[in-house]
């Protein structure tokens, strides 16, 4: 080969390895989706186990995506979960339940959906004298703790593979994950990541970023600092380094190792912001409490009764309504008297 062939060669393919960078991912398709495809979608992706990249909800209103963007998020999102509790949390493994396709959305349930469902013969019941018994028990907490996701286009659901799907639930499913540490790193920031896979602990952390870098605690001590409670978790034992976690709620507030050679090492300064998740409930926790007014038998205009009396007798006179001409004859006179 000529080097002016080899070189006009390797121009080539360097072009054509930037152009493969640059193509930009294939647009959706402008075709509704076909009825073939449908089945293939809900054959493909229900009862698939995935990794949860994103909290969800429990109760009735789940959440939304659109447009590679998750609602709702922050404090909205931080809110329901105070309220509602959560169903799964970043890296929990979760079961797509059910898909359902709709026009212009595609709802995947997941842990049985938000709403408790039951056998057509559970709905059975045998009357008598003592009432009305159900042929078949029925589970209280049966998919109590599900929730749900709905994927939402602007026109119509489009023709769209199964694997172009998880694509597009890629903010809230992640089904290529091995393990739940995997699926949950990917969440946290890269200080948090690398500290976990070095089985570190920094201020800032909450308590499951402690737990997935150190593992559940042996020892917890729950202690009080005046009037300020908090949880002690303790890692190791000697002859080995121990390490003391301090958490003040979700948040780790204190650091200490006990090295070997009696160095005690105490880390205060926060080391990563996760910011306020929960400052919309904290907020409401923190709104003083408005004592209810006592009770009174003065009527209105009275002037309160004095403490030092008995409280049988007011030192002042009740006041006249506005408009009403002060009584006639000295202070002392009563009529009839």
């Amino acid at each position: 080969m000529t080097p002016r062939l080899f070189a006009a060669g390797t121009v080539l393919l360097v072009f054509t390895a930037f152009s493969l960078a640059d193509t930009p991912p294939r647009a959706l398709p402008t075709t509704p989706m076909t009825k073939e495809t449908r089945m293939s979608v809900i054959r493909t992706l229900n009862a698939e186990l995935v990794y949860i990249r994103t909290p969800f909800p429990m109760g009735e209103k789940g959440l939304r995506l659109r447009d590679g963007v998750v609602s709702p998020s922050g404090e909205a999102l931080q809110t329901m979960l105070a309220m509602f509790g959560p169903s799964v949390k970043p890296g929990d493994q979760a079961r797509i339940s059910n898909v359902v396709i709709h026009d212009k959305s595609i709802v995947f349930e997941i842990n049985g959906g938000p709403r408790k469902k039951t056998k057509w013969y559970q709905r059975i019941t045998v009357s008598g004298s003592g009432g009305e018994t159900p042929i078949a028990p029925t589970d209280q907490d049966a998919n109590a703790r599900g929730s749900y996701v709905e994927l939402q286009f602007d026109h119509h659901v489009p023709e769209v593979t199964p694997a172009e799907l998880k694509t597009l639930l890629r903010p809230v499913f992640d089904f290529d994950a091995k393990s739940a540490i995997e699926s949950y790193l990917e969440t946290v920031p890269p200080k948090v990541k690398e500290a976990i896979q070095k089985h570190e602990v920094l201020v800032g952390m909450n308590r499951e970023m402690v737990t997935y870098s150190k593992g559940r605690a042996e020892k917890k001590i729950r202690e009080k600092d005046g009037e300020t409670e908090y949880e002690e978790w303790i890692y190791g034992e000697p002859p080995k380094d121990v390490e003391f976690v301090r958490l003040l709620g979700d948040e780790v507030v204190q650091m200490k190792t006990m090295k070997i050679d009696g160095q005690k090492i105490i880390r205060t300064q926060k080391e990563v912001d996760l910011g306020a998740p929960q400052a919309a409930v904290a907020d409401a926790e923190k709104k003083p409490v408005v004592p209810m007014s006592r009770p009174t038998l003065k009527r209105p205009g009275e002037d309160e009764i004095d403490p030092a009396t008995d409280g049988s007798q007011s030192t002042t006179r009740p006041r006249n309504p506005p408009g009403t001409p002060p009584p006639s004859g000295p202070p002392n006179f009563r009529p009839g008297a």
